[in-house]
């Protein structure tokens, strides 16, 4: 027994040996890593679609294939709103004005006539909630975001039943 603890132990530094793998052994964990790396790749472009076939081409007895379809770009259509200028909502004693451009993008021409009935209403909207602003409302590009939304929703709702798609500001004046 004695010989064979000593077997076990390294002549030069006086350590046990390490087991190595054998060759068999080697093989068969490589075999086994190669297979799921290969399983896992397929599985991949299984479910990416790359097995999957284009569909076939049309028979006789089903016709021609449809042409394919061009999205339809709508025209814009325009609405120049008279220039805006309001007093800008202040604590102190300095005045502040703001003077704004506004073209309204509407879907189609038959809706100008609407518009121009209901300029009035638009106009008492845009006024109210123009002269409740402050200047910091209106800085960066937020500010802006804010007041287009806010802007698109009040001539939304006085021109309804006709949507206005959206507000673009010409432009606008802080002084």
């Amino acid at each position: 027994m004695a010989d064979e603890a000593l077997d076990d132990i390294d002549d030069v530094g006086g350590e046990p040996n390490k087991k190595k793998l054998s060759g068999k052994r080697l093989i068969v964990f490589a075999a086994i890593l190669l297979l799921v790396l290969v399983g896992g790749g397929v599985g991949a472009a299984f479910m990416l679609g790359l097995f999957s076939s284009p569909p076939p081409p049309p028979t006789e007895e089903e016709g021609h294939a449809p042409a394919p379809v061009a999205p339809v770009q709508q025209r814009a259509f325009f609405f120049e709103v008279p220039d805006l200028i309001v007093n800008l909502n202040t604590n102190g004693r300095k005045s502040t004005f703001l003077k704004i451009k506004i073209a309204l993008e509407l879907e189609g021409p038959q809706d100008v006539d609407r518009i121009n009935e209901v300029l009035p209403r638009i106009f008492d909207n845009f006024q109210v909630y123009l002269r409740e602003l402050r200047v910091d409302d209106l800085n960066g590009s937020a500010g802006m975001y804010r007041l287009r939304e806010e802007l698109l929703r009040r001539v939304n709702i006085a021109a309804r039943p006709i949507k206005v798609r959206d507000v673009l500001f010409k432009e606008m004046l802080v002084q």
